[in-house]
């Protein structure tokens, strides 16, 4: 299967999904506390930073 292939797939999954989309859906998110983006900020940059030494050491 090529990369177009897919990509039409992936197009097809996302209209047909469409059809059954439920209203709670397109309610906005609530926005995320300050605090708590810091602290997915850091999470997220100790993976990155675990995943390059763990890529460095091996």
């Amino acid at each position: 299967m090529t990369v177009a292939d897919m990509n039409r797939l992936e197009q097809a999954a996302r209209i047909a999904m469409g059809e059954f989309e439920d209203s709670e859906a397109s309610v906005p998110m609530p926005p995320i506390p300050q605090a708590s983006q810091r602290l997915l900020a850091l999470g997220l940059a100790a993976v990155i930073l675990a995943v390059v030494l763990f890529q460095l050491a091996y």
